[in-house]
């Protein structure tokens, strides 16, 4: 008998757990290898895990519905065929109260009922076994915190050295010897303040529904955007710089080119891949907005990964990127705009697709909306937001004096986190995208 571990592979940049969605394969089924086991879904993607191995599934840890960590085991899979034997870590939380209802709940119950960020029960009561979820730990800590029998209460308390207070293997075995050595630890800073800090009631918002009216629950993707959108709100000094683009040249080009375009390659040229082409420009001519932070750090990347806000059917939203989008040709990034267009609105992108990311672009324009002021896509710090590109009469500039000239004309806008960019550098990123896009070559082919 061999028992093989199926673990939720890693997902892309940021993204530490997923919803299980479907199972494909039931208990007690013949899997071979590469055949789908179950359908999973992130805050960007959704997918199916499939198995490296061929077996049986003699058991499933967990639920449709459930959150999974990356890296967690889901399910267990016999590859000799017979009944596995489940290791300790994967009892039940009822199995171990049924073992032994007055012991404190341990890291061993994780595994079967995951911790997930943000989601905190009562540990007043510990005789009862829920435990507190307030930090996320990796399968590596939760098995040496298994080994040394540390509860949750215990765990909570460790100060952790990680990004945004995550525990690591090192903070865990320093704890360990210095509670050998008698030597009392740094409590959580964070269990600390929470601890201390005057617990407010949120208060409860009365609505009077009337009768014509329905009522209806949001979406998982819905729920998840209006999650990751208060989160950058919250996290990122949110500023908004504008610009009116002349986008004369622009147009010419692309009314040039658009019929033969899609004749040759059955494709439509938009205006989307120029903005895209800009702005791998202008972040090379000022790089300093190409970042992200982590806590006092500034990770200035290399690559220009460009986010493009896409629109569902359903009225959601999914952000695929262009990858090293300063390295491709205008043809490449037409190729590549178009290409994860029609696949995020149909549900084809994979999760590589849609993560990595180093700066947004959002087309409000084709929605007809002249203005906007985006919010910031995590943990990105910028985002360009084009509107629509509508006919008016302006002032035109020449040697001989001015003149009113009938012009294309599209505002534009940057939002940008003000932890990291001031108004200058926000400032000259913008006038940059703006003379890329008016000094467009419309002589050049496709």
């Amino acid at each position: 008998m061999s028992n093989y571990e199926v673990v939720v592979p890693k997902l892309g940049e940021s993204i530490i757990e997923a919803t299980i969605t479907k199972w494909l394969k039931n208990e007690g089924d013949m899997i071979h290898e590469d055949d789908s086991i179950v359908e999973i879904a992130t805050d960007k993607v959704d997918s199916e895990i499939p198995s490296l191995v061929s077996g049986k599934l003699v058991k499933k840890l967990f639920k449709e519905g459930d959150l999974v960590p990356v890296g967690a085991v889901f399910a267990i899979i016999d590859t000799a065929g017979e009944k596995a034997v489940l290791p300790e870590s994967k009892v039940s939380v009822e199995e171990k109260q049924a073992d032994s209802c007055q012991a404190e709940p341990t890291i061993a119950a994780l595994s079967a009922n995951p911790v997930v960020i943000g989601e905190t029960e009562d540990k007043s009561h510990p005789e009862t076994g829920s435990f507190s979820g307030t930090r996320f730990y990796s399968p590596l800590v939760r098995s040496i915190a298994l080994q040394e029998n540390i509860s949750f209460t215990e765990l909570d308390g460790i100060s952790g050295t990680g990004k945004d207070d995550r525990l690591t293997k090192q903070d865990l075995l320093n704890y360990l010897k210095d509670r050998q050595q008698g030597i009392k630890p740094v409590e959580n800073q964070a269990q600390t303040l929470a601890a201390s800090a005057p617990v407010v009631a949120p208060q409860a918002i009365q609505q009077i529904i009337p009768g014509e009216d329905r009522m209806v629950e949001m979406d998982r993707i819905r729920q998840l955007i209006a999650s990751h959108m208060v989160k950058s709100v919250q996290t990122s000094a949110h500023v908004t710089s504008f610009q009116e683009v002349d986008m004369t040249r622009v147009v010419q080009w692309r009314d040039k080119n658009k019929e033969a375009f899609l004749k040759r390659e059955n494709e439509k040229l938009t205006f989307t891949p120029v903005f895209i082409e800009a702005i791998a420009k202008a972040v090379r001519d000022f790089p300093l907005v190409n970042v992200s932070v982590d806590g006092t750090k500034v990770i200035i990347h290399k690559s220009v990964n460009i986010g493009m806000a896409v629109s569902l059917p359903n009225f959601n939203l999914i952000v695929p990127v262009i990858r090293n989008a300063h390295e491709k040709s205008l043809l490449g990034i037409v190729k590549t705009v178009n290409d994860l267009a029609q696949r995020a609105r149909i549900s084809k992108l994979v999760p590589d697709e849609i993560s990595g990311g180093t700066i947004s672009l959002t087309n409000l324009g084709s929605f007809g909306t002249l203005m906007g002021t985006p919010i910031i896509n995590q943990p990105q710090t910028a985002i360009v937001a084009v509107g629509a590109i509508k006919k008016r009469a302006v002032v035109i500039e020449t040697p001989d004096g001015d003149t009113i000239a009938i012009r294309p004309i599209m505002m534009m806008s940057v939002t940008y986190d003000h932890r990291v960019i001031d108004g200058a550098l926000g400032g000259q990123f913008l006038n940059s995208l703006v003379h890329h896009l008016e000094t467009f070559d419309n002589n050049q082919t496709i």
